[in-house]
């Protein structure tokens, strides 16, 4: 069910958020109203979505389960796409790009469940394809951003023997849906770990070696996780020949993610941001030859939504390079979506070598 306030925008310039009152929600309503868009503020508690409603006067909100269907096709009806910022994914997101694919609509998510992305691009490829829509999981810190970079760094090549992405977080305090997609996905690998190797998704059972990683200054020499395995698994492969993609995190960091009793991220400024700051190296080898890119900024959580939103502008101005499920170095140009988000990601000098 819909309803509160008339959204005083064009149609055109109205894109629903689903899951508004998340924390990476609240991001993404931000960045959207800080860039003219009329963010249509949509999810399953509608005392969260009034609640919310009373901060951003004038914009609307619409109620919907993703077991209804009918009500979410009500949800984006008069928008121009939509944001799904609801985890677990593994839940929301099919139900979301189907009423997306119904609508006509481009679909972006924030998910960094492995499985849930893989899901994606393995169940919607073809609906997508044929409806000419765009489809774009992991626009966010992971997957997203880690796809961009490696692809920058490939140039005009699209194979390598090897992509490597570390990801260097002073601290790590977890949102609830974090931890809720967390043990979704733990209980969907009945607690065995993912990695990509061999040009595959395999399940292992072994321990996680630590190995020391060069960060750019001024992060420097690192203890960090090897095999830690993100959504960079899924969508980098997914347009690039690369047979070994693996992930790094900083123990400090995983440790935080681990613990029983970490706090959520407390706010630190005017715009909500936590104190955390990350570096994220990529590394992409040829032969002998190696590419380096690396960014570093502020909150993983508040940089997803410069992230999504700067992938929704670009479809809904035609700045695309693909239809279907694609990722986001599949369906933007990478070099250029990274400039674009300057005021948000610093790019660092990244020389130096794995040891």
């Amino acid at each position: 069910m819909s309803n509160s306030r008339e959204v005083a925008a064009m149609p055109d310039s109205s894109v629903a958020v689903y899951g508004a009152y998340g924390h990476t929600g609240r991001f993404v309503v931000a960045e959207l109203l800080a860039r003219g868009y009329a963010p249509l503020l949509a999810g399953r508690d509608r005392d969260k979505l009034l609640s919310l409603a009373h901060h951003h006067p004038g914009l609307e909100t619409r109620t919907a389960a993703v077991e209804d269907p009918a009500a979410l096709d009500r949800v984006l009806r008069d928008t121009a796409a939509v944001i799904n910022c609801a985890g677990p994914f593994a839940t929301t997101a099919a139900p979301l790009i189907e009423a997306a694919l119904r609508a006509g609509l481009p679909y972006v998510d924030v998910a960094a469940e492995i499985e849930a992305n893989h899901d994606t691009f393995t169940a919607f490829a073809q609906p997508a394809l044929a409806a000419g829509t765009l489809v774009v999981p992991a626009m966010a810190f992971y997957g997203g951003l880690g796809d961009l970079l490696v692809t920058a760094a490939l140039g005009d090549s699209t194979a390598a023997d090897a992509a490597h992405i570390a990801y260097g977080l002073s601290s790590w305090h977890p949102t609830p849906g974090t931890l809720a997609a967390g043990a979704v996905s733990a209980q969907r690998r009945g607690g065995r770990r993912v990695r990509y190797t061999g040009g595959r998704l395999q399940m292992h059972d072994e321990t996680l070696p630590t190995v020391r990683w060069p960060f750019p200054p001024p992060s420097g020499d690192q203890d960090v996780l090897a095999g830690f395995t993100m959504a960079d698994v899924v969508t980098v492969p997914s347009h690039l020949t690369i047979p070994e993609v693996c992930t790094y995190m900083t123990v400090s960091a995983a440790a935080g993610l681990a613990a029983p009793h970490t706090p959520a991220p407390a706010a630190v400024d005017e715009h909500g941001r936590s104190a955390q700051t990350f570096v994220v190296d990529a590394r992409v080898h040829v032969g002998r030859e190696q590419s380096r890119m690396a960014v570093s900024g502020q909150d993983i959580y508040a940089v997803s939504a410069p992230l999504a939103v700067e992938a929704v502008d670009r479809i809904l101005t035609g700045r695309t390079k693909t239809v279907g499920v694609a990722s986001a170095g599949a369906a933007f140009d990478a070099p250029s979506f990274l400039r674009a988000l300057s005021p948000h990601l610093k790019p660092i000098d990244a020389r130096g070598g794995v040891r």
